[in-house]
């Protein structure tokens, strides 16, 4: 299982662009084969890599489908073989070395 943090907005289109990330995240509520987080800055994937790498591709689609003519896409991913590693196992890992620090997580 692989985890991806995937950023996609059209170019050229003025300083709003939630409409188009809205046709994006509606490629992935149209969906089950990938889990999904919305972020501020990203959306976070969690799948096997085809998987992602197909949802991504029909996300970028949904944005041109919405109007857009250029669309930059940024991809970071995660792909652990050792061990499955979940997004929540990731987080909650950090929330744990905080905790033995003294200090919290919202």
């Amino acid at each position: 299982m692989a985890i991806a943090a995937v950023s996609i907005s059209p170019m050229g289109v003025g300083l709003s662009v939630s409409e188009y990330v809205a046709a994006a995240i509606a490629v992935l509520e149209a969906q089950d084969r990938v889990q999904w987080q919305l972020d501020s800055m990203f959306t976070t994937l969690e799948g096997e890599p085809d998987d992602l790498f197909e949802v991504i591709r029909a996300m970028q689609e949904a944005v041109f489908a919405a109007g857009g003519e250029r669309v930059g896409t940024v991809i970071k991913m995660d792909d652990r073989r050792d061990r499955e590693a979940t997004m929540e196992e990731k987080v909650d890992s950090v929330r744990r070395k905080l905790t033995d620090r003294n200090k919290t997580y919202p």
